[in-house]
């Protein structure tokens, strides 16, 4: 039967194609316009489609020098002499056909990895920028150092003063009575004091006993604007924080040291233990079992986890010790490095579901100077870390004895030490 319609049949020359052909390729391979490899008749109007015996989707054959036009579904311009059509096989591009005759485009790794990671840049970028400022707008600034006068020179590196107060700001009465915090319903005084230096030689972390002997040095008022002059009168140091505030706390240590405070930061307990619960507690080895009926601690020897009641019961215990303030300053520097070190864990830091509520348990009730960025912070609680890790030192300020009870400053070391800090030499002197 004569397979070619329009009475194109094999020729008795031997051109199969028929006649006109001046090559053994079909006529219609050379001119045929863009079709469907599986289009049927009247696809292509002016074109015939292959005959049964040389579609690849009946089972034909097509000639070894033609196998390589399969491949090529689709064609710039007209076809230069190569069949329509391919099985199963891929094309150029490297994919398949559908079901419907269609071909398939390659999917386009590299692509999709690019865009992959552009995506999860710009997501973190976000996150960042956001978080940023969502710290930033809960950082209470609301310290103002300008209003200390007769400051010291500014030395090399950083001066952060940490305070801890008995501001029981937030405390429901449930709270006070669970963390054995009775007394004055505002607060007013500092349970701890601490001095951290962040410098090229690592960073320097020295605790100021509350019951320090110190003179308190003419001031003006924060609130009032008042001056008051200098009267030679001595107290402990943490009654200066009572009678006037950061301000003056500031001025007093300034006064009696001679070394420049950069930067204040204060926490008061609830603050304090709502960190330690966000964190899911923190870990301490305790050397000696102690107890303390003021503060509430019960603790046995070893290892163990404490929870924001007990952290807090811990650093301020006091009478359970021989030598009191002291050892509690050391069990303080002690507990705020296992707190920075534990901050500062994979676990924490990419936990959003940990990292988050610490990170809010703290600016909500951090007290910072006006001065204070996001940065400083951050680099104030890294050099925490630090003196945690080893990179640093922690000490006592020295003593040489005590007055009316109070604890007298070595003079002669505080000298030494103080130079060493403004110098940002490597801290030899030893303190308590």
């Amino acid at each position: 039967m004569n397979e070619w319609p329009q009475g194109r049949s094999g020729d008795q020359s031997g051109n199969r194609y028929g006649r006109g052909s001046g090559s053994n390729e079909p006529e219609g391979a050379r001119a045929m316009p863009h079709v469907r490899r599986d289009a049927g008749p009247g696809y292509g109007r002016n074109e015939p489609p292959l005959p049964p015996s040389l579609s690849p989707r009946r089972g034909g054959s097509v000639p070894p020098q033609q196998s390589q036009g399969y491949d090529d579904h689709y064609d710039s311009g007209y076809n230069t002499g190569q069949v329509y059509g391919g099985g199963g096989g891929r094309g150029r591009s490297g994919g398949g056909y559908g079901d419907d005759g269609y071909a398939r485009p390659r999917p386009r790794w590299g692509r999709r990895i690019k865009w992959t990671l552009i995506t999860v840049v710009v997501v973190a970028l976000v996150a960042s920028v956001g978080t940023y400022f969502w710290a930033d707008g809960k950082l209470r600034r609301e310290v103002d150092l300008s209003k200390v006068i007769d400051r010291p020179a500014t030395g090399d590196g950083t001066n952060y003063l940490i305070v801890g107060t008995d501001s029981r700001e937030g405390m429901t009465d449930e709270m006070k009575q669970k963390l054995h915090t009775g007394g004055p319903t505002d607060g007013g005084r500092t349970d701890s004091m601490l001095i951290l230096h962040d410098g090229s030689n690592g960073p320097t972390l020295i605790s100021l006993p509350r019951d320090s002997n110190v003179e308190i040095p003419s001031y003006v008022g924060s609130t009032s604007g008042k001056q008051f002059p200098a009267r030679g009168r001595h107290t402990k140091l943490n009654a200066t924080y009572a009678e006037d505030g950061p301000a003056l706390l500031v001025r007093t240590i300034e006064y009696n040291t001679h070394l420049h405070i950069d930067h204040y930061v204060e926490i008061g307990f609830a603050g304090f233990a709502n960190i330690v619960d966000a964190l899911g507690g923190v870990e301490m080895d305790i050397p000696q079992a102690f107890k303390d009926k003021d503060s509430g601690a019960d603790f046995k020897a070893g290892t163990q986890t404490l929870t924001g009641a007990q952290a807090l019961a811990f650093v301020r215990t006091r009478h359970a010790f021989a030598s009191q303030d002291l050892q509690r300053t050391k069990n303080q520097q002690k507990f705020l490095a296992a707190v920075a070190k534990q901050a500062a864990t994979p676990g924490t830091l990419l936990n959003p579901f940990k990292f988050y509520p610490t990170l809010g348990a703290g600016l909500d009730t951090l007290r910072v100077d006006k001065d204070m960025s996001l940065w400083d912070l951050g680099q104030m609680f890294f050099a925490m870390k630090g003196v945690t890790g080893g990179d640093g030192k922690s000490m006592n300020m020295p003593i040489s004895g005590s007055v009316g009870g109070n604890l007298v400053w070595d003079q002669a070391k505080l000298k030494q030490l103080v130079q060493q800090l403004n110098n940002d030499e490597p801290v030899t002197v030893s303190g308590n």
